[in-house]
């Protein structure tokens, strides 16, 4: 099944609680505490993989879960941490917020990896916590929650070389010819309802082994695609990443220029960019025309439009006659367009990108804003570390809040909370806990 646009929630694995332990052994005084630490819960990481091709495994299970961390233990074991959760993804998605209103990542290469949700700290056991001043605390951190996201995934596929054309017009049967792929072929329009990659070798038309290129068809394309009219709109977007089209368009069809300009039209319709890309015009079915009906057609061809003067393309891909031909071409413009964008560099590196979440320990500025004026007065506190140390708080132990408030203290929290005019009996919320206000 293909797909190319999901909606997915990804949830990464939550951090271990901390394990409040003292060891008590016969003969060992002063034992004091050995609570553990718990272990950091799993990232889910997005992966391009140049083997995908299509985001169907998304579209069957929308919630993706990642392996939380383990509690910690006694005797200062911490616990294990949690497996990331590598998902693959086809070279070429988009990664968007879940509105689509930004684009997060553009998975353009293979190999690549984003951080899509970053794995939960896990909590410090009793044992961190240890001091000259608290020499027996009874408390530890909860693990942070895994972070979760909702995302919006689209591909747009990442290929070579375009082939574009009106129904009927001879795709599928060319990318079965020229390359490895295997579509389905039949004699109706919209035999195709899915765009078709192919790898073609040059060796196999007597050129170099080691040269090969990605062609794909882009199916459903008729005159009003752009608009929504048939599939075209659909699969429009993926020819935006092709670096050269081939607009195969069918011989035996007796209005060839009309069909040529409707092409023309929706590319540019859809996007201006289209229309300036290069372009082979190849005419197929020469096998069922006679050489007379072909000149006349590539002659109207050529005065409706000037650009194309003796760069029409013919070929029979039922018959196979000039096939070779036009493979060479296209590997000829394809060598230059790349020759063209890319810049060589000067140290050629084969690290792919790998796109890391924020630090663990984030930032520890803060803001404060005023929420309710009159006594009891209310503050809102935000703050990447201050919110992460509120929820991995336990409010039921009475230490684990105190610290809470030396934390905020030592952050300079309490100072600017007293220059807000904060008293005693008033409230602070961090995050979705609610506090009272101690200048301690």
């Amino acid at each position: 099944m293909f797909c190319d646009e999901v909606t997915v929630r990804f949830i990464a694995g939550g951090g271990g609680r901390g394990c409040i332990s003292f060891r008590r052994e016969k003969f060992v005084p002063h034992g004091g505490p050995e609570g553990g630490d718990g272990g950091t819960g799993g990232s889910i990481i997005l992966e391009a993989d140049e083997n995908i091709n299509t985001l169907s495994e998304f579209a069957a299970v929308k919630t993706f879960r990642a392996m939380r961390g383990e509690h910690g233990r006694g005797k200062r074991q911490s616990g294990g941490g949690g497996i990331d959760l590598i998902m693959r993804v086809p070279v070429g998605t988009l990664v968007y917020d879940e509105k689509k209103k930004k684009l997060l990542v553009d998975m353009e290469s293979g190999g690549m990896r984003y951080t899509i949700a970053r794995g939960g700290k896990g909590g410090f056991g009793n044992a961190h916590f240890a001091s000259s001043v608290r020499q027996a605390p009874s408390f530890a951190e909860l693990g942070e929650p895994g972070m979760e996201v909702m995302v919006t995934l689209e591909l747009k596929l990442v290929a070579d070389i375009g082939i574009i054309g009106l129904p009927s017009a001879g795709k599928s049967t060319l990318i079965s010819r020229i390359s490895n792929a295997r579509p389905k072929i039949a004699d109706y329009h919209f035999t195709t309802l899915v765009p078709n990659l192919g790898v073609v070798c040059m060796l196999d038309f007597g050129g170099s082994a080691s040269d090969s290129f990605v062609v794909c068809d882009v199916p459903g394309l008729i005159e009003g695609a752009h608009q929504g009219k048939g599939l075209g709109v659909k699969f429009l977007k993926h020819v935006m990443r092709n670096r050269v089209l081939v607009h195969l368009i069918d011989g035996f069809e007796s209005e060839i220029v009309k069909n040529y300009t409707t092409i023309q039209g929706e590319l540019a319709s859809f996007d201006k960019k289209l229309a300036l890309k290069k372009q082979l015009v190849v005419i197929n079915k020469t096998d069922v025309i006679g050489d007379d009906e072909l000149k006349e057609k590539i002659r109207l061809l050529e005065d409706a439009h000037p650009k194309l003067k003796n760069k029409i393309l013919t070929i029979s891909c039922v018959a196979g006659t000039g096939l070779k031909e036009l493979v060479f071409a296209i590997w000829k413009m394809l060598i230059k367009e790349k020759t063209k964008v890319t810049k060589p560099e000067k140290k050629p590196s084969k690290e792919f990108k790998v796109f890391r979440p924020e630090p663990e320990e984030g930032s520890r500025r803060f803001e404060i804003t005023i929420l309710k004026k009159r006594p009891p007065r209310e503050f809102e506190v935000t703050g990447r570390r201050i919110e992460q140390i509120a929820v991995m708080t336990d409010f039921d132990n009475d230490q684990a809040v105190q610290r809470i408030h030396d934390v905020m203290k030592k952050m300079g929290i309490t100072r600017d909370l007293a220059k807000y005019g904060a008293k005693a009996g008033d409230f602070v919320t961090i995050g979705k806990q609610r506090i009272p206000y101690m200048n301690v």
